[in-house]
């Protein structure tokens, strides 16, 4: 093709500059090779901010009881125990030195009354362990982070879309991308690509993400080879803003219910009581006076030395009692449940959660100091991805490494609040530094085929040529529709299957939309572009959701209700492309005896 490009030269290139993508871009830095990291949008708006709770770490500042082998042993029971053991293990004992290193780089995180980082309760941690800063942690994590990085010598490309990943035989050699302002399109060499590019949850209707997480990193690396895994579980958050329609998903923090948040129905009761599953009961409070105690004591500062209140349960817990409430006809005003703060101090509602605080006063008129909050679900967090080496974070295809959402491992069936962001700083160092040792082990860039470079450009450039066509919003809208229906929060086998022939018709019409003929700050443009990678990451997730027949975590199954320990409990969903799209399941190696005996065993189900 006669299209001109330009051509970009660097050992690890990053793609994506959340917390993952910043954390490993540092460390490659540090060790001297040339780095580049591409963002679809500015540098600052990561989906990293939106995780506004804390970052689990097992500190054992606020408890001294707690430690790595407690966190590890809450991770994996969060997860269902389909987690990859292996990197659960090195995120509970490497996440408390991530967090003291980020304070060494200036993050300020509240304090206790002697000086040491603050910790707070979240669901599923058996000690307070999330370290936070109000309830604006992530974009304290983002601020720190971009602080040091601007400073490492990194070279930063805003508003770029990446559109292919190019392999010289076999190994990872470089990606094709394109200016979302002006259109120009650009090849960047590369020795090793580090995939840190976050979830896919505007495949869903309602949602917490915002307009980048249309899940193209997942997408990229799928088309290039690499092995997927767990795509089934997506976590829906309980606690989404509803009401009004404008704000319908914006994410309300589990802050919230950490400091003391109560969740009622129509009717005035704390439903959640009578939602504890038997693997929690000896957890948490059986009446509302053991909870409110449990409160008192976080209020005052002391240890908690009664059992939680149940709405601190995990997040797949929480999100399908909500809906059971609904189904019941016992929903608040606009279809969800109402949260309730505002039995605490004023003041220490808005010094504890100011965020929350504002967002309701601004995008609802509610006071939360004085007024209940309407939350839903809200689809949040994807616990599949792409399989890494849970030493090294590098994918099945070979110089290619990924950390963070983009990555699955690490939390299972179901993610437990504030892992996430400790997530992000522990695997995100293990990938860039690996990722930066390797490619310097690499003399020469490798020679990307000219026929490649023209597939790229000619597919990139198609939307623009067409003379006519549906308009791409449509066909996004309706895919987000049918998502939401058919492969939500409850899921079933004829929908699923249902879901699996909408995906055939929508990729066809994805296929035939127009944008107009410019490149320049073209919004249906990119939208046009970003149709095959949402089918795609939603054929995984409804091929995956059909196959698992069982009930876990964040895959509920209305038609099989209950989790079979004696086969899907040791199995996860591997998918792969073949001529099509191909699925099947695999276990984890056996865990190591000493952490075997860590964990409840009658949960484990290791007799199965």
């Amino acid at each position: 093709m006669d299209e001109k490009y330009i051509i970009h030269e660097h050992d690890v290139v990053i793609i994506g500059a959340g917390g993952a993508g910043l954390r490993a871009a540092i460390e490659a830095s540090k060790s001297g090779v040339s780095v580049a990291m591409i963002c679809k949008s500015m540098l600052g708006k990561a989906h990293t901010v939106m995780a506004e709770g804390g970052a689990a770490a097992a500190l054992g500042n606020k408890d001294p009881r707690d430690n790595w082998k407690i966190h590890f042993r809450d991770t994996m029971k969060g997860g269902k125990y389909l987690n990859d053991w292996r990197m659960a293990k090195i995120h509970a004992q490497q996440a408390p030195d991530r967090i003291r290193e980020l304070e060494t780089w200036g993050a300020v995180f509240d304090r206790t009354e002697k000086g040491l980082t603050n910790q707070r309760n979240f669901g599923g941690h058996t000690y307070p362990r999330l370290a936070h800063i109000g309830d604006a942690t992530g974009l304290e994590l983002i601020r720190t982070l971009q602080e040091k990085g601007v400073h490492m010598g990194m070279d930063v490309f805003m508003e770029f879309t990446v559109r292919k990943i190019f392999k010289t035989d076999g190994k990872v050699s470089g990606c094709f991308a394109y200016n979302r302002n002006d259109g120009t399109l650009h090849i960047f060499k590369a020795k090793t690509i580090v995939m840190a590019t976050g979830g896919a949850t505007r495949c869903w209707e309602v949602c917490s993400g915002s307009w980048e997480y249309t899940g193209e990193g997942y997408a990229l690396a799928y088309w290039a080879g690499a092995e997927m895994g767990d795509m089934e579980f997506i976590q829906f958050h309980p606690t989404g803003m509803i009401w009004p329609p404008s704000v319908k998903g914006i994410l309300v923090t589990e802050g919230v219910r950490g400091e003391g948040g109560m969740l009622t129905n129509s009717e005035g009761n704390r439903f959640m009581f009578e939602y504890v599953p038997e693997m929690y009961k000896d957890e948490f409070a059986e009446t509302e006076e053991e909870a409110l105690e449990w409160v008192s004591e976080i209020v005052s500062g002391k240890l908690a030395t009664v059992r939680r209140p149940p709405e601190l349960l995990t997040r797949d817990v929480v999100a399908k009692a909500i809906n059971a409430e609904r189904d019941a006809g016992r929903s608040s005003e606009h279809g969800g449940a109402y949260l309730d703060i505002s039995w605490r101090d004023p003041e220490e509602v808005k010094k504890k959660l100011p965020g929350m605080y504002h967002q309701f006063k601004e995008l609802a008129a509610v006071d939360i100091t004085t007024e209940k909050m309407e939350v839903g679900p809200t689809a949040h967090y994807v616990m599949g991805g792409i399989r890494v080496d849970p030493e090294t974070q590098e994918t099945t295809v070979p110089r290619m490494y990924a950390a963070g959402e983009a990555a699955t491992g690490l939390h299972g069936a179901n993610r437990l609040g504030g892992n996430s962001l400790s997530d992000l700083i522990v695997f995100g160092k293990i990938a860039g530094g690996y990722a930066a040792k390797r490619a310097k082990e690499i003399e020469y860039f490798s020679i990307i085929e000219e026929s490649e470079i023209d597939k790229a450009i000619e597919d990139t450039l198609a939307p623009l040529k067409r003379e006519s066509g549906e308009n791409p919003a449509k066909v996004v809208e309706d895919l987000r529709e049918m998502m939401q229906n058919k492969v939500g929060i409850i899921r079933t086998e004829s929908l699923l299957k249902e879901a699996l022939l909408d995906l055939n018709e929508l990729e066809i019409r994805g296929r035939n939309t127009t944008s107009g003929s410019s490149r320049i700050y073209n919004p249906g443009w990119h939208q046009s572009l970003e149709i095959d990678a949402m089918i795609d990451v939603s054929r995984m997730c409804t091929l995956a959701a059909l196959h698992r027949e069982e009930s876990r975590g964040g895959h509920t199954r209305e038609d099989f209700p209950v989790p079979d320990y004696k086969y899907w409990g040791k199995m996860n969903s591997v998918i792969t492309q073949k001529d099509v799209m191909a699925i099947e399941h695999r276990r984890y190696p056996p865990m190591d005896e000493d952490l075997k005996k860590l964990l409840d065993a009658d949960d484990f189900h290791e007799e199965e």
